[in-house]
């Protein structure tokens, strides 16, 4: 059934005069009365009478005319949901557990009338993110591409905000009792990153991490989870991993992980945001505004050679 016919026979009920329903829709009358017949040819009956004053609705039209409305707004809601600048910002995120989302919940909890819809797009290759902003599946990904000369002129990457690294060990680890490290104390101990895939910019990231530092970071082994991973944390006297600062990690009361900031100089993941070159859902602007209030990190600080220029 034609949906712009139900929207005009709506607007015909509620303001009597298929002239003003053209009006407010746009249209000629001779539209709007070639809609409705439509209409009635395909219910084969009756939906208005005209009177002196314009039109008014036979008892068919009265008991037709709930329904209509009904799927009316109900198509209207389908498409505000997919629209973007009318439905809620989109926001692509690693994981929602990650330090993107806990920055975006943060955001969120200081405005909480804001429509946000937070989701993953389970992908590595950071190009397949850039895909989904150009074509308008999201309206922004917290994804960084290491060779910005191949973003589509389309899009553009902003700084977003580093996110440093903390050592994750369990209690028998012979690190386990520092307050803090630095980078040359990780040396000869395993750091256990499993499910590193190529392409992806976390590769390239612990990749030039591994080399100006001279760590030993162990990608072995397909990625079962991070209970798994935190379970061998615990009984481990010898693995330890890397986490974000602002990443959230659960695990038992007996497993006694401890997590290590590492300083002089602190490991910086550096997060950026990808979003159209022109015309970005309004809604970022906001978030755009709060990422640059976050405070830098203190003290000198490691970032690999293709992070993007911090914003203040």
């Amino acid at each position: 059934m034609d949906t712009e016919a139900l929207r005009t026979f709506v607007r015909a009920a509620e303001l009597g005069r298929l002239q003003h329903a053209a009006d407010e829709l746009g249209v000629t009358q001779q539209a709007v009365s070639k809609r409705i017949a439509a209409l009635e040819r395909e219910l084969e009956v009756r939906l208005f009478t005209r009177t002196p004053r314009g039109v008014e609705l036979t008892l068919d039209g009265q008991a037709f005319l709930p329904h209509a409305r009904s799927v009316v707004a109900g198509v209207e809601r389908a498409v505000s949901a997919v629209r973007p600048g009318s439905r809620a910002l989109r926001i692509d995120v690693l994981g929602l557990r990650s330090a993107q989302a806990v920055v975006l919940h943060d955001y969120w909890r200081s405005r909480p009338g804001t429509e946000l819809d937070v989701v993953t797009l389970r992908v590595n290759d950071p190009r397949v993110a850039v895909a989904a902003v150009e074509a308008g599946d999201v309206d922004a990904s917290f994804r960084t591409v290491t060779d910005p000369a191949v973003l589509p002129p389309d899009v553009r990457m902003i700084h977003a905000f580093d996110s440093p690294l903390e050592l994750l060990v369990g209690p028998r680890h012979p690190l386990a009792s520092a307050h803090e490290l630095t980078p040359p104390q990780l040396r000869e101990h395993r750091i256990w990153v499993p499910g590193i895939a190529p392409r992806s910019e976390w590769s390239e990231f612990y990749d030039e991490l591994a080399t100006d530092f001279d760590l030993r970071i162990d990608a072995a082994g397909p990625h079962f989870g991070d209970e798994v991973l935190l379970d061998t944390l615990a009984e481990s006297a010898e693995v330890a991993t890397f986490v974000g600062a602002r990443d959230r990690y659960i695990w038992p009361a007996d497993h006694d992980l401890r997590r290590i900031p590492v300083v002089n100089p602190a490991l910086a993941y550096p997060l950026s945001l990808i979003l159209p070159a022109t015309n970005p859902h309004p809604g970022l602007r906001g978030i755009i505004t709060h990422l640059h209030s976050l405070p830098g990190l203190p003290g000198p600080v490691w970032r690999p050679a293709w992070a993007t220029t911090p914003q203040r």
